[in-house]
């Protein structure tokens, strides 16, 4: 479903050498698939993540999507335009910091990812109050960010990512400000999600022992992908 073939990506500093972060990855991830990526900080996790979404482009490898060229080295294969709408149909983003809209609901949080794309916001909010319901939080579809705990707030978040129904979903630290049992409630949930929707997950988390339940772990060090344990 997605496959990454050596890419590479440097980021320019002032009077200084390009600094190289990605060092040639390749990566394949089947339709329901859960691939786990674990690291230090700094070895270029949230970078590999920003490519394989579309968020960046690679200096140099490919990137295809359904067997579909997207990147090949610094080049995308479509217009900005067309790839928006691809990342807005086929793509979901869960973030460490919700970026939950603070003066908006939790149901006009997830629905409005799909009315962005439709200009509907009946059926919208009705698609949202179901999936908020399933994640069980059909007591808090009216309550503000603010009023709502952290794993809650990530719950919410996970329910926005999945809105479009996309085919995977990229999460970047989802546990990294939650205490140690929201922790294992939120991947579970998602493990939950990856085999019930068929959606594919890509996960980076410091939790080694989650991370090790996945179809596939491996680990980020140096700018190379390997099985983790190798």
């Amino acid at each position: 479903m997605l496959e990454a073939r050596n890419l590479v990506k440097s980021y320019a500093l002032p009077g200084q050498p390009p600094l190289q972060i990605l060092k040639g990855i390749d990566l394949s991830v089947g339709a329901g698939e859960m691939v786990t990526v674990i690291g230090a900080s700094g070895s270029g996790k949230t970078t590999l993540l920003n490519l394989l979404g579309t968020l960046d482009s690679p200096d140099g490898g490919e990137l295809f999507f359904e067997k579909k060229l997207l990147f090949n080295g610094s080049k995308c294969m479509m217009s900005k335009k067309e790839l928006a709408r691809f990342r807005n149909r086929k793509i979901g983003f869960v973030f460490q910091f919700h970026h939950l809209l603070s003066d908006f609901t939790a149901l006009e949080n997830v629905a409005m990812a799909e009315f962005i794309g439709t200009g509907k916001l009946k059926p919208a909010k009705e698609k949202a109050a179901v999936l908020l319901e399933t994640l069980g939080m059909k007591e808090r579809l009216e309550h503000l960010p603010s009023e709502l705990s952290g794993g809650e707030q990530q719950r919410v978040a996970i329910a926005r990512a999945l809105m479009n129904d996309p085919m995977l979903v990229l999460a970047d630290e989802p546990s990294g400000n939650l205490d140690s049992r929201n922790s294992r409630l939120l991947y579970e949930l998602m493990a939950s999600l990856c085999k019930q929707r068929k959606t594919s997950f890509i996960i980076v988390t410091h939790n080694e022992e989650f991370a090790a339940t996945a179809d596939s772990c491996l680990h980020m060090q140096d700018g190379l992908l390997n099985a983790c344990g190798n």
